[in-house]
């Protein structure tokens, strides 16, 4: 499974995101995250993913393809 495909998975299981609706160009806002559950987010990925994103920072205006790539930098190192 791509980071892509991973994060889709979180976002619809964790959230009740429309998996229609995640697409890179679309900002975390638009899928309603707002600061509390981007942390929530974080906190997920760094668990199921094992990714450490202490030093990443992410807000709503972040698009899904930005914490896509951040994930994929961080896992790849």
């Amino acid at each position: 499974m791509s980071t892509a495909e991973e994060i889709s998975t979180l976002l619809v299981a964790n959230f009740g995101t429309d998996p229609l609706e995640i697409r890179p160009e679309v900002s975390l806002r638009h899928l309603r995250l707002d600061s509390l559950a981007l942390e929530e987010l974080r906190l997920i990925i760094e668990d199921r993913m094992g990714v450490d994103l202490d030093d990443v920072e992410l807000t709503s205006r972040d698009t899904v393809g930005r914490l896509v790539d951040m994930v994929h930098r961080k896992a790849a190192a």
